[in-house]
């Protein structure tokens, strides 16, 4: 059955619109040409686009020939703002950006583990506002949060948790009440860490792989045939909680103590940095991002040496050891998470993955390969820690685009 002519009207407008967004302004002879269609339909679909307020005149062609240049149609950027958030145990960090995610301001604010839960919501809100404001923006149309723990995938709400800070529950509440003209919704930062590397990381080339999050909690998340699983309960990749042999007793339904967390957590790879050695710069405080990037730049540096035959120094034996042993670790929660899914590819996120960058991912790998039939190759995150904001903001900006982007009754008024 033939779609009608105001189905068909919308398809266009959509196509139009996306490949605006892909590929950035272009002009009426270049999206006849991408989109097949006929010059009097493109025509017709500028024409509404225009009126609608979605796109506008934003340069001309280079090209000279007889007659006026033709004209270079973008999307309207500022049609509407949105922000992004990565709540974290002790801080909060936000992005305000436009409708096709050039970054207007950003800004981050600690907040310490005795901040009483008013004041800890009062702050990261406050720095919402103040971030809008910088970046010129009246408004915003949408919110996107990664926080860790469990949303709940029918209310699609942060599920209470004993191990995290009530203030995180009660910031989505709070940046709704302030900002009530604004789409909120909060996701699992890891699974947004695995979005960001899908559309803009590693994993661009992949369909199906599994984030491995290394920062101060472990986590991870599946993306299988390019689709996000959540599970039943909205806790698929909740591996701090995978029962792991090295541990001095099994994690429990409100702690993961004795889970694979124990071996990969931010506190336990510390305590395992200083076991087997690895210096600390005079004067500062040790931290596992700061312990891995030393270890990482001591075997870095020195592999030459050793290949040419060069004694190994007591500072390289230490952070090999420490890699090594941090491998170990880490290759008994992949080892699991391969034997069931067959991802075919492993990424080291967060900011600890990054540090630890090659070296550590190579580690793995050998060890991998040897404990399962299944090729699967380990990479190193290109986003870090930032993968967590950076998911945040594209999953907000696409919010945003499927409902200003829908088809109908578009109101002209900017957001």
């Amino acid at each position: 059955m033939p779609a009608s002519p105001s189905t068909a009207r919308a398809i266009n407008d959509r196509l139009a619109l996306r490949l605006l967004q892909q590929e950035g302004p272009l002009t009426a002879g270049q999206l006849k040409q991408r989109t097949g269609l006929s010059r009097p339909t493109v025509a017709d679909l500028v024409e509404r686009l225009t009126v609608a307020g979605l796109i506008a005149v934003v340069g001309e062609a280079g090209e000279r020939r007889r007659g006026p240049n033709a004209k270079v149609y973008g999307i309207v950027a500022d049609r509407a703002h949105l922000a992004a958030l990565d709540v974290r145990t002790e801080s909060v960090a936000v992005t305000v950006a436009d409708l096709v995610g050039r970054v207007l301001a950003e800004a981050s604010v600690p907040i310490g583990g005795d901040t009483g839960t008013g004041p800890a919501v009062e702050q990261a809100v406050a720095l919402v506002e103040r971030v809008v404001k910088e970046a010129g923006a009246d408004r915003l149309h949408t919110v996107g949060i990664g926080a860790p723990g469990l949303i709940d995938p029918a209310s699609g709400e942060l599920r209470d948790s004993s191990g995290l800070p009530e203030w995180h529950r009660r910031l989505v509440a709070a940046l709704q009440e302030r900002l009530p003209e604004a789409r909120v919704s909060v996701e699992n930062e890891t699974n947004l860490a695995a979005l960001a590397e899908q559309r803009d990381g590693v994993a661009r080339d992949r369909d199906t792989f599994v984030l491995l999050w290394l920062g101060h909690g472990t986590g991870a998340a599946v993306v299988l045939d390019g689709a996000l699983r959540r599970g039943a309960s909205g806790g698929t990749g909740e591996i701090g909680f995978l029962p792991v042999p090295g541990t001095t007793g099994l994690p429990s339904a409100t702690d993961c103590e004795g889970g694979f967390h124990s071996l990969a957590s931010s506190a336990a790879v510390l305590e395992l940095a200083a076991e087997c050695g690895v210096p600390v710069a005079a004067g500062e405080e040790p931290s596992t991002v700061g312990v891995v990037r030393a270890a990482t730049g001591v075997v870095r540096s020195a592999v030459g040496l050793v290949e040419d035959g060069g004694a190994r120094s007591e500072a390289f034996g230490s952070a090999a050891r420490f890699l090594d042993a941090l491998a170990d670790r880490l290759v008994v929660g992949v080892a699991s998470v391969v034997a069931i899914l067959d991802p075919g590819c492993v990424v080291l996120g967060g900011e600890v993955g990054r540090a630890g960058g090659d070296e550590l991912a190579a580690r793995v790998q050998d060890r991998i390969a040897r404990m399962t039939p299944l090729p699967t190759e380990v990479r190193t995150t290109t986003l870090g820690g930032g993968a967590v904001l950076r998911g945040a903001l594209l999953t907000a900006r696409d919010r945003a685009q499927e409902e200003l982007f829908t088809p109908g009754e578009r109101p002209v008024q900017s957001w």
